[in-house]
């Protein structure tokens, strides 16, 4: 059933959904949802597109759901690309192609693994003891402001329950299963604008250098411990990200300096603490600035529990990898989700091509994915 679902991902490779266009993605999952008695709902925000699928069973017992996105970044260059990016191509046991990795194979695999079990449980008459759900977003490589917050804010204000749920994110590293996330970091960004007097590099008595002003704060900054991290988080990271001053000419003081910079945080500290600290920081140098903050995620902490360790017997079962649970990395969706639902891990194929020129996935890992998802769903749903 591997064939099953490199066609089905090829189809979704083949939808030019750059975020936050859909581009017909969805429309082809409810098309192969709705047959297997799930109720699919779309709504769109923003110019954004998004799925709320769910399949009620004939039993009590807990929502297991998936979460994705369809959307992808742009291919890049694509002259360097060796086959088009919008083509699903296979080539020496890989298929290629723009969300190959990042995450239509995922979707792809999942919806698969669904079509079997529906076809089991029919051709059993025994239908599980829970629900299954999708939520599926077209913008969670852009801004994510319109996407899947969108959904668990309808589904809070329905009251609708999720007990777990699995994001297909491309988790793995070195080969697939060796690697969940079971949390994130959260993500804190400033925008920092130091104020001077524009002036004549040879009269500087009559202007007021930003970046000299800046420069000994910033040093500061760069120095800091922010806090020591802890058992499931390394410590909080604050980097520069941007920094622009001066017209381009050689013989003129910028009147302002602008910073932009971002904190990767984890529970140890809070959003609340780190402002403080920054500005404090500031006010210690005597910066004369004004600073805006954008918090776009919290961190957040699925303990381990019958989730993770359903998913890491699926997979030792499958693969023989013992995978390990995981904080590392960038913000996804999970960090909306896990406002809503107890329980949430990603997990996904290897992600050293994502976003890259030539982004690809190995077709051995196809089937046993599938089966991943597949194996999972059955122990979280058995009665």
């Amino acid at each position: 059933m591997s064939r099953a679902v490199q066609e089905l991902t090829a189809a979704l490779i083949a939808r030019r959904s750059l975020t936050p266009d859909d581009a017909g993605c969805q429309e082809l999952l409810i098309e192969r949802l709705a047959p297997l008695g799930f109720t699919c709902e779309t709504l769109e925000s923003g110019g954004v597109t998004n799925l709320w699928a769910l399949r009620r069973g004939a039993l009590p017992g807990p929502t297991v759901a998936f979460a994705g996105h369809t959307d992808v970044v742009p291919a890049g260059p694509l002259e360097q690309w060796h086959s088009d990016p919008f083509v699903a191509t296979e080539r020496s046991g890989r298929l290629y192609g723009r969300g190959a990795s990042d995450m239509k194979t995922s979707i792809a695999a999942f919806v698969v693994a669904l079509e079997e079990l529906v076809a089991e449980w029919r051709g059993a008459g025994a239908e599980p003891a829970g629900s299954i759900a999708l939520l599926i977003t077209s913008d969670e490589e852009g801004p994510a402001t319109d996407g899947t917050i969108r959904l668990v804010k309808m589904l809070r204000e329905r009251g609708e329950r999720i007990d777990y749920c699995i994001v297909g994110e491309p988790t793995s590293v070195h080969t697939l299963g060796d690697t969940i996330k079971n949390g994130r970091r959260g993500s804190l960004s400033g925008r920092l604008r130091v104020i001077g007097v524009q002036g004549h590099v040879a009269y500087p008595h009559l202007a007021n250098n930003p970046i000299h002003a800046l420069a000994p704060a910033l040093a500061e900054l760069a120095a800091t411990t922010w806090d020591q991290g802890n058992a499931h988080f390394p410590p909080t990271s604050w980097q520069v990200s941007n920094l622009h001053a001066g017209t381009g000419a050689t013989n003129v003081i910028p009147g302002e300096a602008v910073l932009d910079f971002n904190f990767r945080f984890s529970t140890a500290s809070s959003a609340e603490e780190l402002q403080q600290r920054v500005q404090d920081l500031l006010e210690r140098h005597g910066v004369a600035c004004e600073l805006q903050w954008s918090l776009s995620g919290q961190p957040f902490l699925t303990p381990a529990g019958r989730l993770s360790a359903a998913l890491i017997d699926a997979i030792r079962e499958e693969t023989g990898v013992i995978a390990e649970l995981s904080t590392t990395g960038g913000t996804s969706d999970a960090r909306f989700i896990a406002t809503i639902c107890k329980e949430v891990v990603e997990f996904g194929p290897p992600n050293d091509t994502i976003h890259m020129v030539n982004e690809h996935v190995e077709l051995t890992f196809l089937g046993p994915l599938k089966n991943v998802y597949r194996r999972t769903l059955q122990t979280l749903l058995a009665p």
